[in-house]
């Protein structure tokens, strides 16, 4: 019985390379940001590092945006004819409508797709992706391959911390008295992609130095019980903050490999320039 032809789906909140995406075959959807009313598809349209430059020195309001429904209904009608069915791996349903936005365009097209809501974004996503891809390419039914990358939802970790709270406030996530105390008092919070893919303050911290300690800390507690063979460090165009981290990764746990990662700017526009973070999948 010959395999059956699968179209993988995911969108841009995976931070897969180009390279990758290609090699693959792989069907990305943007998702879109918002930089004072004029709409710009991530990746396709902007950069991230010119949508933090413009963060960084214009001012304005810079928003997200979910994508259009017509194109994804557009895509799949496209894929229906090429493929037996699809596997779509989006970004956490809580942070974005992409997942939902997605299952109704196959419906819409009238396109078998299995949609896995990843409960979480940037590397845990990609690892994710690729993951299902190895397991189909192995021989896995697909709904093994569903139920495998559901159970592997708990064991994503995706941590991080803003450099201030401007944006938060902005995004209406923190109020203006506690952006002004965080800022007095050089109060780092740090953000967890958790319970359901929800972004929650995790703990607050003084300095930056010990929010880098905090993650370490973390990171620690799920080597030492669990696999980890890979740390991604997310940053949002701050490559000099971003190397010190990655070399106290790679000075505390030389095991393990590790490879900067531009921060999605969908999650910048709420955390804003300048933030950092530490991500990993237990496997």
């Amino acid at each position: 019985m010959n395999k059956p032809k699968i179209a993988w789906i995911t969108d841009t909140t995976a931070s897969l390379s180009k390279e990758f995406i290609q090699q693959h075959h792989i069907h990305v959807i943007p998702l879109h940001v918002v930089i004072n009313d004029t709409f710009y598809r991530e990746t396709i349209d902007i950069t991230a590092e010119d949508f933090y430059d413009r963060m960084k020195n214009e001012e304005g309001k810079f928003q997200s945006s979910q994508p259009n429904l017509g194109e994804i209904v557009a895509l799949y009608e496209n894929l229906k004819e090429e493929y037996d069915f699809g596997i779509a791996i989006h970004a956490s349903s809580t942070l974005t409508g992409t997942y939902q936005t997605s299952v109704m365009a196959a419906e819409m097209a009238g396109f078998k797709l299995f949609a896995i809501d990843s409960q979480t974004g940037s590397y845990p996503l990609s690892y994710l992706v690729k993951k299902g891809m190895e397991l189909a390419e192995q021989g896995n039914d697909v709904s093994d391959v569903v139920a495998q990358l559901n159970n592997m939802r708990d064991q994503t970790r995706l941590f991080l911390v803003p450099s201030n709270l401007d944006q938060l406030h902005k995004s209406g996530r923190v109020s203006g008295g506690q952006k002004i105390l965080a800022s007095l008092f050089n109060i780092k919070p740090i953000l967890s992609i958790e319970d359901g893919g929800a972004a929650k303050i995790k703990d607050k911290v003084r300095t930056e130095k010990k929010a880098f300690a905090w993650l370490l800390d973390h990171l620690k507690s799920d080597v030492d019980t669990k696999k980890v063979q890979k740390v991604a460090v997310v940053h949002a165009n701050d490559r000099t903050k971003a190397n010190v981290l990655q070399q106290l990764i790679n000075d505390n746990f030389p095991a393990i490999e590790t490879e900067l990662f531009m921060l999605i700017t969908v999650a910048g526009v709420h955390t804003g320039v300048g933030t950092l973070g530490l991500s990993w999948v237990n496997e």
